[in-house]
C-alpha cells in the first residue's frame, strides 16, 4: 500500500494508475490524511434475476398439517422457569436454631 499526496498524484496520474491497473493499492492524501483509495474499475455484475425454479419445487399438500408445527408455534420461545420469589437468596446457610 502507498500513500501519496493530491499533489504530487496530479503530476503522476497517468503513473499511478498503472500502478492500481497491475494491483497496487494507492491512498490519496491531503497533508498527510488518507482520504480515498485507488481501485481498478469493475464491470457490474449483471442483476440477479429470480424464477430460475419456477414450477419445479413443489410442497406436499399436507406439509403444514403436523402437529409439531401447530404446538411449537403456539409455544413460548423459552420455558419459563418455576416462580422462586418467596426463596430467600442468600449468600450463606442460615443459621440453624
Amino acid at each position: 500500500m502507498k500513500t501519496i499526496n493530491i499533489q504530487a498524484a496530479k503530476t503522476h496520474l497517468s503513473r499511478l494508475v498503472d500502478q492500481v491497473v497491475a494491483g497496487e493499492e494507492i491512498i490519496l492524501a491531503k497533508a498527510g490524511k488518507p482520504l480515498v483509495r485507488l481501485v481498478p474499475f469493475r464491470e457490474p455484475r449483471t442483476a440477479r434475476r429470480g424464477g430460475q425454479y419456477a414450477g419445479q419445487i413443489v410442497e406436499a399438500p399436507d406439509c403444514w398439517d403436523s402437529d409439531e408445527l401447530t404446538e411449537s408455534i403456539a409455544a413460548p420461545l423459552y420455558a419459563l422457569a418455576p416462580s422462586r420469589a418467596n426463596e430467600a437468596k442468600v449468600a450463606e446457610p442460615r443459621p440453624r436454631e
